[in-house]
């Protein structure tokens, strides 16, 4: 029987289509999720690196200056009441741009702002960048000068005695959780980590202890401590025991983040919590660090990682 060549190339038409689709089912479409986690751990961006190694005391400083390029995020005005000797005054949305213009000696960076916090955020950025030695000053500038002093006014006690503060037994992990979406167009592991340094200099991302113990069913809550200050100290009801070190992209410690809440990271000063909620941030979260941590919420009950006041200042110009 001799086939209508019309049959047969429909036939060969329809045959490869069939194909074509077969592949495109088998195919998975990678996300900028995917390609920015891979990128970062593939680049020594994981947490368990950038969050290592980033905090240095005004002990440590003072005397040795000269050996870091010292960017003070403070208001231009306070900037002018006094600052580390040799520090420049950057805002904290342009201290990625004010380290790549001034550091001409490519020296280690070290930020200072009022407590600590934002500071934090900002060494993030910058490590994501590059800048990988950068550090904060712990206590900010109210470790450094008792006129700058913005911790005394905020350590408290809320938590003692609260119908919040729990004593219970840490809930058991939440596993398994989708990815965050990253609303990008990029496809490229740098250009949208780059992107997403921006997010974190968009603006420090914190909240009030007071907001968060009132409505903790409002977050997923990450108290990051080790489990023995856990038990000895008590937390916030809900909050899950996330012993640091294992929040990590390559240990797949991620999944127990629901990407549908506010995650909230807290610890004893917030400035560690600054830096994981910064890090959350350039992965798609949406995240939030408590402010001034457990010295907010339970300081008279604190036995140690506790703010002490001032009672000399250091050298300033």
């Amino acid at each position: 029987m001799k086939l209508d060549w019309r049959l047969v190339l429909v036939m060969v038409l329809s045959l490869g289509l069939m194909v074509s689709c077969e592949d495109t089912d088998d195919e998975e479409t990678v996300t900028a999720f995917e390609t920015l986690s891979q990128y970062m751990v593939d680049n020594s961006y994981d947490a368990d690196v950038v969050i290592a190694d980033w905090i240095t005391t005004a002990a440590n400083v003072t005397g040795n200056e000269a050996n870091y390029f010292i960017v003070d995020i403070r208001a231009a005005d306070k900037y002018a009441e006094g600052h580390i000797p040799g520090a420049v005054n950057s805002t904290y949305a342009d201290i990625l741009t004010t380290v790549e213009a001034q550091n001409t000696n490519d020296l280690p960076v070290l930020v200072a702002c009022y407590s600590g916090q934002s500071a934090a955020h900002a060494v993030v950025a910058l490590r994501l960048s590059g800048y990988t030695d950068a550090k904060t000053l712990k206590w900010g500038m109210s470790g450094w000068a008792m006129q700058f002093d913005s911790w005394s006014g905020n350590v408290a006690s809320i938590g003692v005695d609260h119908a919040n503060w729990s004593t219970a037994a840490p809930p058991a992990l939440l596993s398994g959780m989708d990815d965050p979406e990253i609303d990008t167009d990029l496809t490229d592991g740098a250009a949208i980590l780059a992107e997403r340094v921006d997010a974190i200099l968009a603006g420090f991302k914190g909240t009030p202890s007071a907001t968060i113990i009132e409505a903790p069913e409002n977050y997923q809550i990450n108290n990051f401590w080790g489990l023995t200050d856990w038990d000895h100290y008590g937390h916030i009801d809900g909050a899950y025991q996330v012993t640091p070190g294992t929040l990590t992209i390559a240990n797949d410690g991620l999944d127990i983040l629901d990407p549908s809440q506010t995650i909230v990271t807290y610890c004893w000063t917030g400035q560690t919590s600054s830096m994981m909620t910064a890090w959350l941030t350039a992965l798609g979260y949406d995240a939030t660090s408590l402010k001034f941590g457990a010295n907010s919420m339970i300081y008279s009950a604190l036995e140690s990682h506790k703010w002490s006041a001032l009672t000399a200042d250091l050298p300033m110009d």
